[in-house]
């Protein structure tokens, strides 16, 4: 589905970036802009800044930024359509119906039809519940200690003994039997024909974010196999896509969430007042479910059970957490098996005490990793500090690397120093080299002048969008090709189009990325800092500084990137190379 970029300004200029965000977050004018607290990380002191003049909010400590429609995909876990039809709702503009293929309108209808079944099964199996022939599932639901209310909340429901029941009532409401295979809930065989997927089971309805039902997963009464039974994959429900209780523990104002295994430990934390509680559903966790994660959490609390497979879980869960850049810690419930046992036994105030001391998911690993080890063995407790000395190497950055070095060597009584050298000398033995780790190293210099030439393509802009009248004085000097980075290229390439226009707007640039980090990096680019910087022969320095570092860096990158049969491009490397020397006696004067 997709609207036109005049319609997706036309909605974002009628809304106010000020109006929206103070709605969320108390704003207080200084100069030109607005600063509160910001609602994505917690500060004591106000580094969110919103820019009437930008329309666009800018948090100088954890560096979200964008525009209004960002705001709403960030704050309330929108996505970019839900969050253009909540704006399009509060400023009263009517959004046309979208326009679709055959094939797409096909798709779309199996899609809604499925959800209506789903919608109407769900209904059926919470009736049935509260029905005599659900007592035998009401009485486990109750025998888990869950309250009226939790049942309700999650729409829990039973599925009777008959292996037809539902087929029979689906048929009733007018459905065919091919939509209602597509349905998952119904299978058919030459032998019996038609029969319910879940029978004899206590329901458990599966919601997508904007908690509609997707599918289902049942708990089986009394003797049966599978004990728990999930619906198969269907046009709405994919499984590496959603999280159970992902839907309530999105609109959480905790920093973190809470993965655990299983519908029944998800819905005891939100009964017990654990309401960032997610799991995942009847399969393993993947890449994909972290990536979903990363959408509404920095922070996740891996709270598996406590058994060999539970570590196991957890184990595997961490790199692909941290993949995504995810902060994990480890949740350890001994001597109980899980949350929900936990709870019942020690209740909701011992259970935060443990989220509190959650361990930090690297040092967990390493004490896995030192169980499978004799500390008593010379030669085990060698290897033992060989594979945490490998795992060390995980860590990029040297400062990072170094304080974990510090850290194992307290625990395991080691010299520091005797770590960091088999660090050393590990990395050396896997990849035949020294690690990049002294701070004068060729590669550690160059990652710092890359960082450098970023902050300049950054003030630039910056400098652009808060000084439009620099524009006709420096856009002969640099020009969209001098920057080097194709993102930033092309942000510039529309900011340059914008002032040849007169036509500044630096909120509609951010609108024509739908990516989340992608708007987060622009509004990077537009609000880059300039320090200290106060009196105007300062900043004036600053602005030729930069000029010069941007095309200095230009030229460098075209002369590493020119073929060298290229007679013309050697030609214009020549000249511009000459307009450089020119350009550092140049000096631009701010008005």
């Amino acid at each position: 589905m997709h609207y036109p970029e005049e319609l997706i300004e036309e909605i974002r200029v009628s809304n106010n970036i000020v109006d929206v965000i103070s709605g969320y977050v108390k704003l207080k004018r200084k100069g030109n802009s607005y600063f509160g607290l910001c609602p994505f990380h917690n500060e004591k002191s106000p580094s969110f800044s919103v820019s009437p003049q930008k329309q666009m909010y800018y948090c100088f400590g954890c560096h979200a930024g964008g525009n209004v429609i960002t705001f709403l995909m960030e704050y309330e876990h929108f996505t970019f359509l839900e969050a253009l039809q909540e704006l399009a709702g509060r400023s009263g503009i009517k959004l046309p119906n979208p326009e679709y293929s055959k094939e797409e309108r096909i798709k779309a209808d199996k899609k809604s039809a499925v959800l209506e079944i789903n919608k109407l099964a769900a209904n059926y199996f919470y009736s049935m519940l509260k029905s005599d022939s659900g007592k035998v599932g009401f009485e486990y639901l109750k025998k888990r200690q869950l309250t009226d209310e939790t049942i309700r909340h999650f729409g829990l429901g039973y599925s009777l003994q008959y292996r037809d029941d539902l087929y029979r009532y689906l048929k009733q409401k007018g459905y065919a039997d091919e939509l209602l295979k597509e349905s998952g809930l119904i299978s058919y065989n030459e032998k019996y024909g038609a029969s319910d997927k879940f029978w004899n089971r206590v329901i458990f309805p599966i919601m997508n974010v904007n908690s509609k039902v997707i599918g289902f997963g049942g708990r089986v009464m009394g003797e049966g196999e599978p004990k728990y039974l999930n619906s198969p994959e269907t046009i709405c429900f994919d499984k590496s896509r959603n999280l159970y209780g992902l839907n309530f523990a999105r609109t959480t104002r905790k920093q973190y969430m809470l993965l655990c295994e299983g519908y029944m430990d998800v819905i005891s934390m939100h009964q017990a007042g654990f309401t960032n509680a997610v799991a995942s559903l009847g399969t393993a966790f993947t890449e994909r479910h972290a990536a979903l994660l990363k959408r509404y959490t920095r922070e996740i609390i891996l709270v598996y059970d406590s058994d060999d497979a539970g570590t196991n879980a957890a184990l595997r869960a961490i790199p692909m957490l941290r993949g995504v850049d995810i902060s994990v810690r480890v949740l350890r419930m001994e001597p109980y098996k899980d949350p929900d046992e936990f709870i019942k036994n020690l209740g909701a105030d011992e259970f935060q005490k443990r989220i509190d001391d959650a361990k930090n998911s690297f040092l967990f690993e390493i004490e896995m990793l030192q169980k499978q080890y004799s500390m008593d063995d010379p030669e085990s407790k060698t290897r033992f500090f060989r594979e945490a000395a490998i795992k060390l190497l995980d860590f990029r950055e040297e400062l990072e690397r170094e304080n974990y070095i510090q850290k194992l060597a307290s625990i395991y009584k080691i010299e520091p120093a005797q770590l960091k050298s088999l660090v050393k000398s590990v990395s050396i033995t896997l990849s035949g080299s020294p690690a990049p780790r002294q701070p004068k190293s060729t590669v550690q210099k160059k990652e710092k002048e890359e960082s450098g030439i970023i902050l300049s393509q950054k003030l630039f802009l910056t400098w652009l969008i808060e000084q439009p009248s620099l524009y006709n004085k420096v856009k002969s000097l640099i020009t969209p090709k001098d920057f080097t980075e194709d993102f930033f290229r092309r942000v510039a390439e529309m900011l340059y189009e914008q002032l040849d226009d007169n036509k500044l707007n630096p909120a509609a640039i951010i609108s024509c990325f739908t990516d989340e980090e992608e708007q987060r990096k622009v509004a990077g680019m537009f609000n880059a800092s300039l320090g200290q910087i106060e009196t105007n022969d300062e900043k004036e320095k600053a602005l030729n500084d930069t000029i010069y570092r941007l095309k200095e860096n230009s030229i460098k990158y075209a002369s590493e990137h020119l073929d060298s049969t290229d007679l013309k491009g050697l030609q214009e490397l020549v000249k511009e190379r000459k307009n450089l020397q020119s350009l550092k006696q140049m000096h631009i004067f701010i008005d």
